[in-house]
C-alpha cells in the first residue's frame, strides 16, 4: 500500500485489525492514519454517542450515573466522558474511535503443538468434545475442578482453530490468570506469535493470532475473535458487570461462538449450555484437600492491637519449618495492612499483595521460586495461581467476600501437583457460615464423584 512513495507501514494494519481505539492514542504517524482513513482502511466512529441514547461505544457502557460533564480544552464546549472505562484512557463526546475496516492481515496455518504431556481419559474427553463444539461452532462449557488441567485440554481445540486460520482469545476475569497462562501457551505454541493483554502490559510486535486478556482489555476488541473461551466466568468481577459480558459478545465475530470454562459454575450458568463436559477430578488422580475449620475468636481485635492470634502463629512457624511455601486469606486489605508488621516478626521475607500492588506480579514469581516463604494477599489470588506444595490459610473465612465459590478457589491452589498432591487448608474463623459449609461439602461431593467414575 504506497502513499505519496512511501509504505503505509503494514504494522499500522496488524496493531489496529479487530480493535477499537481511540484515534489520538494510535501510536502510528497522523499521516499514516490519515492515509488510511481516506482510502476507507480505518473506519471513524463517535466516542460517546447521545442518540438514541447515551452510550460510550468502546465499553457499551449506557448508565447514566457513570458519565460525567467536563469543560473540555480540546473542544472549548462541555462534554462528556465515561467514567466505567477511564482506566484506559478517557472517551468523551468530542473524541474518535478508529476501526480497522482495510484488508486483512495474514494468518498462519501451521502452529505446532510441542506439548509432550498425556491427558487422562476425562481430561481427552473433555478436550474431544470441546473439539466438536469448535468444528461445529456451537458453544460449550466445561466444568473442571480446581487442578484438573483445564489448560492443557485446550491445547488441541485451540490448534485446531488456528490452523484453520482462526483468531482466537481466551479471556480471564483477572490478571494473574492471564499471567499464568502465558509461558503456558507459549511453551505449548513456539511458533505462534502469542500477545497478553492486562493493565501495564508491555508492548507487543506483531500480528498475534493468539490472544490472552482479562475480560476488561476486550472493551478495546470488536468483532476480532472467530473463537472464544471465557476463563472462570464465574470470577469477580465478571460475574457482577454486565459490561463484561457485553464486551466478550462485541469482541467476538457475528458467526463465533463462546466457549466458558470454570471449577464453580452458577447454575445459572449451567443452564446456558446444551453442551456441557465435565471433569470431577485432578488430573493426577488425587482428591482434592478437604477443608478444615479451625476457630480463631476476636483475630481482627487481636491483629488491630498488634497480635498474632496464637493458632495462626503457630501454622506460619510449622509451615516454615517444614520449608512450605504459604498464602494467607484476609478478607479486606486494611486488615492486610494491620497485619502485616506482625507477619514480618516471624519472618522479614513474608510480602503482601493486594489488587493495587504494582509489585504483584514479581511477588508472586518470588514465591514459586522459593525466594520468599509466603504471601499474606485479598480474594485477589483466589484462583489462576499454581505453586508447587503451597499450604493455604483463610483468615476470616467467615467474611461475606469470602463466597462458597471463592473458597472452592482457594482450597484449589492446594495440592495440584502430582509430587505433593496433599496439603493443609484451614479456615481459620469467628463462626462458621453456610458459605464454608457449602465449599467443604461440595469438595467432598467431587471427590465422591471423582472416585466413583
Amino acid at each position: 500500500m504506497k502513499y505519496k512513495g512511501w509504505l503505509l507501514p503494514p504494522t499500522l494494519r496488524d496493531f489496529h485489525e479487530g480493535r477499537i481505539w481511540l484515534m489520538e492514542h494510535s501510536p502510528f504517524a497522523n499521516h499514516d492514519i490519515q492515509y488510511a482513513i481516506d482510502k476507507k482502511y480505518l473506519h471513524i466512529i463517535e466516542g460517546i454517542q447521545t442518540r438514541p441514547r447515551l452510550r460510550c461505544n468502546r465499553c457499551y457502557n449506557d448508565k447514566p450515573q457513570f458519565f460525567t460533564m467536563f469543560d473540555c480544552s480540546k473542544c472549548q464546549q462541555q462534554c462528556v466522558y465515561c467514567r466505567h472505562c477511564l482506566s484506559m484512557g478517557r472517551v468523551s463526546s468530542c473524541m474518535q474511535l478508529i476501526i480497522w475496516r482495510g484488508p486483512k492481515a495474514y494468518r498462519k496455518r501451521q502452529h505446532p503443538l510441542q506439548w509432550t504431556g498425556q491427558l487422562t481419559e476425562l481430561q481427552q474427553q473433555a478436550a474431544n468434545e470441546l473439539l466438536e463444539s469448535v468444528k461445529a461452532g456451537r458453544c460449550h462449557l466445561i466444568s473442571a475442578v480446581c487442578g484438573a488441567g483445564k489448560t492443557e485440554l485446550l491445547f488441541q481445540p485451540v490448534q485446531y482453530a488456528l490452523e484453520k486460520g482462526m483468531r482466537v482469545c481466551i479471556a480471564a476475569p483477572r490478571t494473574d490468570v492471564v499471567l499464568e497462562l502465558l509461558p503456558r501457551f507459549q511453551k505449548a505454541f513456539p511458533e505462534t506469535v502469542i500477545h497478553a493483554y492486562y493493565s501495564g502490559a508491555p508492548q507487543q510486535n506483531g500480528y498475534a493470532q493468539l490472544i490472552l486478556a482479562t475480560t476488561h482489555q476486550l472493551y478495546r476488541f470488536e468483532q476480532a475473535f472467530d473463537v472464544m473461551i471465557v476463563d472462570e466466568a464465574d470470577a469477580f468481577p465478571y460475574s457482577f458487570d454486565e459490561t463484561l459480558a457485553r464486551a466478550v459478545k462485541k469482541a467476538k465475530t457475528a458467526k463465533a461462538s463462546t466457549y466458558f470454562i470454570t471449577a464453580t459454575p452458577s447454575q445459572t450458568l449451567i443452564d446456558q449450555f446444551k453442551y456441557c463436559s465435565s471433569i470431577p477430578k485432578r488430573y493426577h488422580n488425587n482428591p482434592l484437600p478437604v477443608p478444615r475449620f479451625s476457630s480463631l475468636w476476636g483475630y481482627e481485635k487481636s491483629l488491630k492491637r498488634g497480635r498474632l492470634p496464637r493458632k495462626l502463629k503457630v501454622w506460619i512457624e510449622e509451615r516454615l519449618t517444614k520449608k512450605e511455601p504459604f498464602l494467607i486469606f484476609l478478607p479486606k486489605v486494611e486488615l492486610l495492612k494491620i497485619a502485616m508488621p506482625l507477619f514480618q516478626r516471624i519472618h522479614a521475607n513474608i510480602l503482601a499483595v493486594h489488587a493495587d500492588d504494582p509489585e504483584r506480579k514479581e511477588k508472586v514469581l518470588q514465591l514459586r521460586n522459593e525466594e520468599i516463604p509466603g504471601l499474606v494477599t485479598t480474594t485477589i489470588l483466589e484462583r489462576g495461581i499454581t505453586i508447587k506444595n503451597v499450604q493455604v490459610a483463610v483468615v476470616g473465612a467467615e467474611s461475606a467476600i469470602f463466597t462458597g465459590s471463592a473458597l472452592i478457589q482457594i482450597a484449589g491452589r492446594v495440592g495440584r501437583h502430582e509430587a505433593y498432591a496433599e496439603g493443609d487448608v484451614v479456615f481459620f474463623h469467628h463462626g462458621i457460615t453456610i458459605a464454608m459449609d457449602e465449599a467443604r461439602e461440595k469438595i467432598i461431593y467431587n471427590n465422591k464423584v471423582g472416585f466413583s467414575q
